[in-house]
């Protein structure tokens, strides 16, 4: 019988933003990781390291920044943005792969739910075959942001659609108009298209602007009465509760 290897590859969800909402699970990991890795843009600290900060202070040879070779300056489904991103996630996955053979535990931080439109995926995707991976999951940004909007999402029979910003107009229309209860992720400069959206499918009356859920930034605003010319950061989101059967 084979033994098994040891798990040294960790994901770790860190939640939307308030340390408290951390999970034991991965309080604990985040304490006795000997590698801390985060995504970042060049020359600054990621969010899920920042969100760190309440448990564990800055050591440099804990320390791993896999810096973005580009975020927003190209878009998403441009063929230029692929190119750059695989072969940054091939050398990540490579790096990573190095510290787990030289016997080290490495927790990769994700803000949110490591699962959940986050980053950490294209790491897990391409190393998941070759050694163990525990994911410890967490609570999302669009969860955090509906208890701290004091808005229930879904009533009795309602549907929920989440989708992302970054969708072309008519399709966020198409997916929009047949839901009961709705998320946009990632907004940033994708706002106005949103809005417009929102009004063509008749949700934008009932929707709630939310920027940095839970975190001391925090900022909760009904939808129309948000400034049209608002600069929404890459921590945004868009939720309009369901109206389904109540008792």
């Amino acid at each position: 019988m084979t033994r098994q290897e040891p798990t040294r590859l960790f994901g770790l969800g860190l939640g939307p933003g308030d340390p408290d909402y951390m999970t034991v699970r991965a309080r604990k990991l985040l304490e006795t990781a000997d590698r801390l890795v985060h995504f970042c843009k060049r020359g600054r600290r990621g969010n899920a390291r920042t969100i760190a900060d309440a448990v564990v202070g800055q050591n440099p040879e804990r320390e791993i920044a896999l810096a973005y070779p580009v975020t927003t300056e190209i878009p998403a489904d441009h063929p230029d943005y692929a190119a750059a991103l695989n072969p940054f996630y091939e050398e990540a996955a490579a790096r990573l792969l190095a510290e787990v053979e030289a016997g080290r535990t490495v927790g990769v931080l994700c803000e949110g739910d490591p699962f959940f439109y986050g980053s950490f995926m294209h790491l897990w995707w391409r190393l998941k075959d070759r050694m163990p991976i525990e994911v410890v999951p967490a609570v999302t940004a669009m969860s955090g942001a509906w208890t701290h909007a004091g808005a229930p999402i879904t009533w009795g029979d309602d549907v929920l659609t989440v989708v992302p910003g970054t969708l072309p107009e008519p399709e966020l229309m198409r997916r929009l108009a047949c839901t009961d209860a709705a998320v946009v992720m990632k907004l940033g400069s994708h706002l106005p298209k949103v809005r417009a959206a929102l009004k063509s499918t008749g949700l934008f009356e009932r929707a709630i602007y939310v920027e940095r859920a839970t975190m001391a930034e925090e900022r909760i605003v009904p939808l129309p009465d948000l400034p049209e010319d608002w600069d929404a950061p890459y921590f945004s989101l868009i939720i309009v509760p369901g109206q389904g059967r109540r008792v």
